[in-house]
């Protein structure tokens, strides 16, 4: 008998070509779950990803092709995210709120994907979930509110999960500090240039991890509160146990340099994504770590690759070990 006849369960993917999205998508469909994927041009996206997901065409910021494509299914994962940061605050608030609609309509878990952009400067060490939420950027009071709407429309019967987590580590590109901050994607990994004190701890996941923790949580629907919320410790390394960890990838010592931060500010005011990310640089003044007491209680463990081995396949999936035997061999 197939995997598909004994679970039948069908997820729809906002977002299935986002970093995210995508690795949640594959998890899905490794667990025997059917996977429905909503893009504006479901083809083009196919043929990208090569996910083999149900593709249906449709805009997230429609909400009847939403509520269309939630026939039927039994969780929602919202992993829309606008590429760059571009215009953040007029697309994420109604897509939330579109998949909101959907959720109740169809009676589908929601999951969304969280971070710790949620705190601001006055959280330090370790953050449960119910620690405080004062948000000194943009993009942190948008989490924020989109998390808001999430606890107000259980009143009204949707059921969410929200799991943060810190910066990813993903074998893919995309928005993420590792290949846009530390490395430089498709060439050899000749230095690291590091964000912060090397002294401070950050709070890092890995994609794979991190998808398999959310299929877990929505494989527990029935014991899922109707609004739950998780924490994803992840890898908690400060910046020598990181470049240690890329030393130990590539096979060499290498330099560190300080990231140009002067020059983000700089450029900031003409670019969203480098004014987003210099928003963020407190979070690598403090340490900022996830509490996940919460999430291990309910799953019994986190799901955890070894730095080493993460940092591995994220290298390779970046082209920066092509010709590094020793590399490949770690």
């Amino acid at each position: 008998m197939s995997s598909q006849a004994l679970n039948p369960k069908l997820a729809l993917v906002i977002g299935a070509t986002g970093g995210f999205g995508r690795e949640v998508a594959e998890t899905l469909l490794a667990a025997g779950w059917r996977v429905r994927a909503l893009h504006r041009k479901p083809d083009q996206a196919r043929a990208a990803t090569g996910l083999a997901a149900d593709w249906v065409k449709g805009d997230a910021l429609d909400r009847a092709d939403l509520l269309r494509a939630a026939e039927g299914v039994q969780a929602i994962v919202h992993a829309a995210n606008p590429p760059g940061y571009r215009n953040w605050a007029g697309l994420v608030l109604p897509m939330m709120d579109n998949t909101i609609a959907a959720g109740i309509a169809h009676g589908a878990r929601i999951l969304l994907p969280g971070n710790v952009y949620n705190y601001g400067p006055d959280a330090r060490g370790v953050i449960s979930e119910d620690a405080p939420q004062h948000p000194a950027t943009r993009k942190g009071r948008i989490r924020v509110e989109m998390e808001r709407r999430l606890r107000e429309a259980g009143q009204e019967g949707a059921k969410s999960v929200i799991l943060r987590a810190g910066d990813f580590i993903s074998p893919r590109a995309g928005q993420n500090w590792i290949g846009s901050g530390l490395i430089q994607p498709g060439k050899p990994v000749r230095a690291i240039t590091y964000p912060g004190p090397l002294s401070i701890r950050h709070a890092w996941a890995y994609l794979p991890d991190l998808a398999e923790t959310a299929v877990q949580l929505l494989d527990m629907e029935a014991e899922l509160s109707a609004v739950a919320s998780f924490h994803f410790a992840g890898q908690a390394l400060d910046g020598r146990q990181m470049v240690a960890a890329f030393e130990a990838v590539v096979g060499r010592k290498l330099p560190v340099r300080s990231f140009p931060w002067f020059a983000l500010n700089v450029v900031g005011p003409f670019n969203e994504t480098f004014r987003e990310l210099t928003e963020m640089r407190y979070l690598w003044r403090e340490t900022v770590l996830m509490d996940n007491a919460r999430l291990v209680k309910t799953l019994g463990a986190e799901p955890h690759t070894p730095i080493e081995a993460a940092l591995a396949a994220t290298l390779r999936g970046l082209g920066c070990l092509a010709g590094e035997p020793t590399a490949q061999a770690a």
